[in-house]
């Protein structure tokens, strides 16, 4: 079994929080109409690199820290035009979006190094 990161952990439940965020923001906590807004398929896009940072695919790892972008951007935009629990759900937005950008960069940092120190000792042999 492979050791993963604390990154990577943090990468998966910051994605799954998110999608679940998303899920009840839009469905019940606070829709742009009542029932529900279309807005819930973000949700569903969101569901997109989970499949690849479950199973730590680099490239997914890579494309996802710029695909996090648009939900961040969502959050902030929507954090300073809204008000009351929309606001407050915009906010929670955008630190599960930027915690999610600093996870993968740490997993894909960590790897990187993982990746030197494995050259270097052996070349070294």
């Amino acid at each position: 079994m492979k050791q993963r990161s604390v990154f990577h952990w943090g990468a998966i439940l910051s994605l799954i929080l998110l999608i679940l965020l998303s899920l009840a923001w839009e469905l019940w906590l606070a829709p742009l109409r009542p029932g529900g807004s279309f807005l819930v398929f973000k949700a569903v896009i969101l569901l997109l690199p989970l499949r690849g940072v479950l199973s730590e695919r680099i490239y997914t790892y890579q494309w996802s820290s710029m695909f996090i972008m648009l939900p961040f951007t969502e959050g902030v935009m929507r954090a300073w035009s809204e008000h009351g629990l929309t606001r407050g759900l915009a906010l929670g937005e955008t630190a599960l979006s930027l915690l999610f950008f600093l996870c993968v960069l740490g997993y894909l940092r960590d790897l990187k190094r993982r990746q030197r120190l494995y050259s270097a000792s052996s070349s070294a042999r």
